[in-house]
């Protein structure tokens, strides 16, 4: 377990950290869950995010706390995602989480994937 600086690893928005905790209220997530945010090979572009919820960090992962949030971001995903700001919309282009990834440089049309 390694905890991050928020500021030189990925940063998240008070409007994302907001929408997380409206989620884990809503679904009954035990407070003492984290996000767990990660990348796959995937989609039009080569690589795709992941989200979801998980009770424990893994061996190997960072930790970053905004409040009441908790991130989980394994090694491999944080190379990808290193810079990154975890921003939420709910606009008229449609309502989700926005990954504004200073790293990528093609992403589809609909910005779910991403290459390098």
């Amino acid at each position: 377990m390694t905890e991050t600086n928020v500021k030189s690893e990925i940063t998240i928005t008070d409007k994302a950290k907001n929408e997380i905790l409206r989620i884990m209220q809503a679904n009954n997530v035990p407070a003492n869950y984290g996000l767990r945010v990660g990348v796959k090979g995937g989609g039009c572009s080569g690589l795709t995010y992941t989200l979801n919820f998980d009770e424990n960090e893994k061996t190997g992962d960072s930790i970053i706390e905004k409040d009441n949030v908790k991130l989980f971001i394994d090694g491999k995903s944080l190379f990808y995602l290193m810079g990154t700001e975890l921003d939420f919309s709910d606009g008229l282009n449609g309502r989700g989480f926005i990954f504004n990834n200073p790293n990528a440089t093609k992403t589809c049309g609909c910005g779910e994937s991403f290459g390098v």
